[in-house]
C-alpha cells in the first residue's frame, strides 16, 4: 500500500504545483508575460542571427501564445487533480482497477510534458533561440519540470500488485 499512498502522492504534488503555476500566471499576468514577449521576440538574443526571421513581434500574438500556456498548465492542473482522486478511489481495489485508475494521472503528466518540454524546451529554446537569452532564458526552470513529470509518470506507470499483499 505505501506504493501506492506514493504515487497519489506524487500525482497530488504535481497537481498542486500545476494549479499554483497556473493561478500565479492568473493573478500576476504581466511577469510571465514579459517572459513571452522577449522570448518570441528575440529581442534578448544574438544580434543579427540567422534565426530573427522567426521573431513574432505581433502583441495579439504574444498574447495568445501565453493565453496557451496558461491554458495548458490549467489542464495539467485539472487532470494530475483527477488523476490523484482515481488514484485515491481505487487505493483499496485489485491491481488491475489501479492500473485503469492511472488514466487522468498519465494524461496529466503528458500535456505537462508537452508544455514544458515542447513549449519551452523546443519552441521556445530552439525555434525562438532562446538559449541565446541572459535575461529571459526559461530552459532550466523548464526542466525542472518536465523531470519531475517524466519521472513521476515512469513511477506511476510501474506495475502495481494487489492491495495487502
Amino acid at each position: 500500500m505505501i506504493v501506492r499512498w506514493s504515487k497519489i502522492a506524487m500525482v497530488l504534488s504535481l497537481a498542486a504545483f500545476a494549479l499554483v503555476v497556473t493561478f500565479d500566471n492568473l493573478i500576476d499576468y504581466g511577469s510571465n508575460f514579459e517572459f513571452v514577449r522577449h522570448v518570441l521576440s528575440m529581442d534578448t538574443t544574438f544580434p543579427g542571427h540567422a534565426l530573427m526571421g522567426r521573431a513574432i513581434t505581433s502583441p495579439g500574438a504574444w498574447h495568445a501564445a501565453y493565453v496557451a500556456i496558461i491554458a495548458g498548465e490549467g489542464v495539467t492542473a485539472v487532470l494530475l487533480a483527477l488523476g490523484a482522486y482515481e488514484l485515491w478511489m481505487a487505493r483499496r481495489r485489485s491491481s488491475v482497477a489501479f492500473q485503469a485508475a492511472k488514466r487522468f494521472a498519465v494524461a496529466g503528466c503528458t500535456v505537462g510534458f508537452m508544455v514544458w518540454f515542447f513549449g519551452f524546451m523546443v519552441v521556445g529554446g530552439e525555434w525562438f533561440a532562446m538559449w541565446q537569452s541572459k535575461a529571459w532564458n526559461g530552459q532550466e526552470s523548464a526542466f525542472r519540470f518536465y523531470m519531475a513529470l517524466l519521472g513521476v509518470l515512469v513511477f506511476v506507470n510501474q506495475a502495481d500488485g494487489e492491495p495487502g499483499a
